[in-house]
């Protein structure tokens, strides 16, 4: 069976007052293009599907239109979940009849329990959809007042799914979560700010593929078999250097791969990743002020979004209005010289490159010369995660 592994779509995103509704549509039109060749069974999405709980007008919009392409256009089923950014209660809304078309939006971890079942030539997959929760909301969904932390969070989950798995079916989780190990990327709010938000890969054994969302940078974790599939653009400078794509996933019958110790007939899964060709790239240039303006007068890509790291050292007038006659969006400029602090040379944290805790601690000691100490960070965590539950349920 062949699906089509995305997520981290983000609609509605702001990048430096940037609005990047044209630019995910330029992509979006590329996946249903691709979906339209490769004819997969189903497009599964792995989370944030918008990048804030109550996104604008024209990110709804946009939504509607991919899924109405996916859906009633070409006849390919869809899956998608709700991540640490979405809303759950409006991601689920009217799941029940939007089932019937193919439609298949899991909200909150109550909607997770209705099974989703393809077929093929060789038999049954089972999809089984795990949204983000926080450990307050999956208590109450499993009645399970021992979990505490994302790990306890995705366990229940993916051992509810297990067990309601029958044994000749091939099985593949949706989940949207923090493999231990894997590579964070700038641009990805935390799944947790006071506990643990991090969920070991084990947790997944037992499931023929996992379709992972949450972190921007493709990657598999430990295994083909486990994959986030990254985000659909560059949403941050910081991820200039990496390659944005889907997943083409095709999985086998079973013991179409040779089994391991103590487990016999073993699911063979293969993964293409597509790349995707974005309608601006996101670039940091280099140089002085003047060269800059020299290489950007000629520069064929001139329209890609741009952060310019200025050498200079001396004070310059008005440098990004003067970059802008050559590279018309440039969005930031840094200093590299004037970034560092104190006789030691150190780079001073910028907000967004760490946790806003960390931000705090190294304000509090510029302010008071003094450390923010463990009872301080303990009380600062618990503020920002109370806030960070609220943000999610809430108006911009």
């Amino acid at each position: 069976m062949r699906l089509i592994h995305t997520a981290d779509w983000h609609l509605g995103r702001l990048f430096h007052n940037q609005h990047l509704t044209a630019d995910q549509a330029y992509v979006l039109e590329q996946l249903v293009e691709l979906a339209a060749e490769v004819e997969p069974a189903a497009v599964v999405v792995a989370g944030d599907l918008y990048d804030r709980a109550v996104p604008p007008t024209e990110a709804v919009d946009l939504l509607d239109h991919v899924l109405t392409e996916f859906v009633d256009r070409l006849g390919i089923p869809v899956i998608a979940i709700a991540g640490n950014h979405d809303s759950a209660v409006r991601v689920g809304f009217a799941s029940r009849l939007l089932r019937e078309r193919g439609l298949h939006l899991v909200g909150e971890l109550r909607q997770a329990a209705a099974p989703i079942v393809l077929q093929d030539e060789h038999g049954l997959v089972r999809i089984s959809a795990l949204p983000f929760a926080d450990p307050a909301e999956a208590r109450s969904a499993f009645g399970d007042p021992a979990i505490h932390d994302q790990q306890a969070v995705s366990s229940a989950g993916a051992a509810r799914a297990l067990a309601a798995a029958e044994p000749r079916e091939r099985h593949v989780l949706v989940a949207h979560a923090f493999v231990t190990g894997s590579l964070e990327s700038e641009s990805e709010r935390p799944l947790s700010v006071g506990g643990a938000q991090q969920v070991a890969a084990s947790t997944f054994a037992g499931f023929d593929y996992v379709a992972l969302g949450h972190l921007h940078r493709p990657q598999s974790c430990g295994s083909d078999a486990v994959r986030y599939a990254g985000s659909l653009l560059k949403y941050s400078f910081a991820e200039h250097a990496h390659e944005k794509s889907v997943s083409v996933v095709d999985i086998g019958p079973r013991g179409s791969a040779p089994g391991d110790a103590g487990r016999v007939g073993r699911t063979k899964v293969t993964v293409e990743a597509v790349s995707l060709r974005p309608r601006r790239d996101v670039r940091r240039v280099e140089g002085t002020l003047a060269g800059l303006l020299e290489r950007g007068a000629s520069d064929p890509n001139r329209d890609d979004y741009v952060l310019a790291s200025l050498l200079d050292d001396g004070a310059l007038f008005d440098p990004i209005g003067r970059l802008r006659a050559v590279y018309p969006n440039t969005l930031a400029i840094e200093r590299p010289a004037y970034e560092r602090a104190g006789a030691g040379g150190a780079e001073r944290p910028r907000p967004g490159s760490v946790s806003d805790v960390d931000l705090f601690q190294s304000f509090f000691g510029y302010v008071t010369d003094g450390e923010l100490g463990d009872a301080r960070r303990d009380a600062l965590t618990g503020v920002i995660d109370t806030l960070e539950r609220r943000r999610r349920e809430a108006a911009p």
